[in-house]
C-alpha cells in the first residue's frame, strides 16, 4: 500500500527484514528511559513456526518504509480458536511501532485492515502481540514507569494516532501494584479464617510438571471462560509456559489450591525479567546469559508479576471462592517475601471485573497502568 507515494508498506520477508522489524523499537525508544529492550532471541521466536499460537492462527507482518528508512511495522492475525469460541469474525492487529507520522499509521493500519477483510473478517481489534493470552493492549496511562515482564510499553502519541484512523476503545485492561508486605483487611481475614480449613495449598511439583501444567491449564480455562475476548490456552501453548516456569520460576510462585481433593484455584507469578535484562540491550551474547541467570537465580528481581490466576466458575461469587483467591495470593506472597521481592504487579484485570478488582484493592494496591484494546468495523 502506498500513501502519497511517500510511505511503502511491504510484507515481512527475509532475515534482513526480520532484523529491521525487531530492531525498529531500539531507534524509536532510544530517548525513553522507561523502555526495556526485549530479548531479541525471544522476539524472533514469536513470529516463527515454533510458536504454538500458529497451530490455530494465521498471520502476516509488514514493514513501512520511507525511502530507504524503516519507519513502522505491524502484524495482523486471524485466530481460529477465537472464531470457534465467540462465533464472530474478529481479526487482530498487533506489534505496531511507528514514527510520529499520521501517514505511517494510516498506511500500516490500512494495510492490516485490507488483509483482514480479505480473510473474511468484519471487525478488527488490537493491539494483540499476538493473542489475548500474550502481550496485549496499548499502554495509555502509566508511561512513566518501566513495564513488567510480558507487559507492553508505548510512546505517548500512539493512542491518538490509532484513534485518528477510526479506532475506538473496546476495553481497558488494568495493572495494579502492591507491596509484598500488605495485610488483609479485618473483613477479609475473617473470611480466610472461616474457610481456610477447607483448602489444601501446594506449590507446583517439578517432578510431575506435565501433570501439574495440565491441572493449571484446566483451572485457568474454566475460570476465564466467561470473560470478554477469552480464548482457551491450548495444550501446546501451556506446555511452552511450563518450560518457562521450569527454568525461571521458584516453584513456590505457582500454587494450586484443592478442596475435597479437587484442584479448584491456581496462581502463577513471574519474576520481573525486565529488571534483569534492562542493561542487556536485547542481547544474550557474549555474557548476557550469565548475567541473566545470576540475576534471576541468585540476586532475584525485586518485582514480580501475577500473570495467571483463576478460581473455577462453580466457586466464583461465593465466600469460598473469595477465600481461594486470597489464599493463593498469600501463598505466592510468602515465596516473594522469602526471595526479597518488594513489589508485585497484578495484571491484567478487565476494568469491569469488579469482583477481582475489589479483592485486589482490598490489599492496598493501586491501579498504576492502563492498557487499551481498540476496535473498528471493517
Amino acid at each position: 500500500m502506498n500513501i502519497g507515494d511517500t510511505v511503502r508498506v511491504v510484507p515481512l520477508d527475509g532475515k534482513a527484514a526480520e532484523r529491521a522489524f525487531w530492531g525498529l523499537p531500539q531507534r524509536l525508544y532510544r530517548d525513553d528511559p522507561h523502555w526495556v529492550a526485549p530479548l531479541l532471541l525471544e522476539r524472533h521466536e514469536l513470529l516463527s513456526a515454533k510458536n504454538p499460537f500458529f497451530e490455530h492462527a494465521r498471520h502476516q507482518a509488514w514493514l513501512a518504509w520511507r525511502g530507504d528508512e524503516v519507519v513502522g511495522r505491524i502484524s495482523a492475525q486471524v485466530d481460529r480458536l477465537h472464531e470457534l469460541t465467540h462465533g464472530d469474525r474478529v481479526g487482530y492487529f498487533g506489534l505496531i511501532e511507528a514514527q510520529d507520522d499520521p501517514a505511517v499509521f494510516a498506511a500500516l493500519l490500512g494495510t492490516a485492515e485490507t488483509w483482514l477483510r480479505e480473510q473474511g473478517m468484519t471487525e478488527v481489534r488490537g493491539p494483540f502481540n499476538l493473542s489475548i493470552n500474550e502481550e496485549c493492549g496499548l499502554l495509555v496511562d502509566g508511561l512513566d514507569t518501566p513495564p513488567m515482564v510480558m507487559m507492553g510499553h508505548a510512546l505517548p502519541y500512539y493512542g491518538a494516532r490509532i484513534e485518528a484512523q477510526g479506532y475506538a476503545k473496546a476495553k481497558d485492561l488494568l495493572a495494579y501494584i502492591v507491596g509484598t508486605d500488605f495485610r488483609f483487611s479485618p473483613a477479609a481475614q475473617r473470611v480466610l479464617d472461616r474457610e481456610r480449613g477447607k483448602v489444601t495449598l501446594r506449590p507446583v511439583d517439578f517432578r510431575h510438571l506435565d501433570r501439574d501444567i495440565a491441572i493449571l491449564r484446566a483451572i485457568f480455562n474454566d475460570a476465564w471462560a466467561g470473560n470478554w475476548g477469552f480464548v482457551p490456552f491450548t495444550e501446546a501453548e501451556f506446555k511452552a509456559l511450563g518450560q518457562l516456569v521450569r527454568w525461571l520460576v521458584d516453584p513456590g510462585f505457582v500454587q494450586i489450591a484443592e478442596v475435597a481433593g479437587q484442584p479448584v484455584a491456581m496462581i502463577a507469578v513471574l519474576p520481573n525479567i525486565n529488571e534483569a535484562i534492562a542493561d542487556l540491550n536485547g542481547r544474550l551474547l557474549p555474557f548476557g546469559w550469565a548475567k541473566l541467570l545470576w540475576r534471576l537465580k541468585v540476586r532475584h528481581p525485586r518485582g514480580v508479576r501475577v500473570a495467571l490466576m483463576g478460581v473455577r466458575q462453580g466457586l466464583q461469587r461465593t465466600r469460598l471462592g473469595t477465600a481461594l483467591a486470597m489464599l493463593v495470593i498469600d501463598a505466592a506472597r510468602q515465596t516473594a517475601l522469602r526471595r526479597g521481592v518488594r513489589q508485585a504487579e497484578m495484571s491484567w484485570i478487565l476494568e469491569d471485573n469488579r469482583g477481582m478488582r475489589s479483592i485486589i484493592e482490598s490489599l492496598g494496591s493501586c491501579c498504576y497502568k492502563r492498557y487499551r484494546i481498540y476496535s473498528k468495523a471493517l
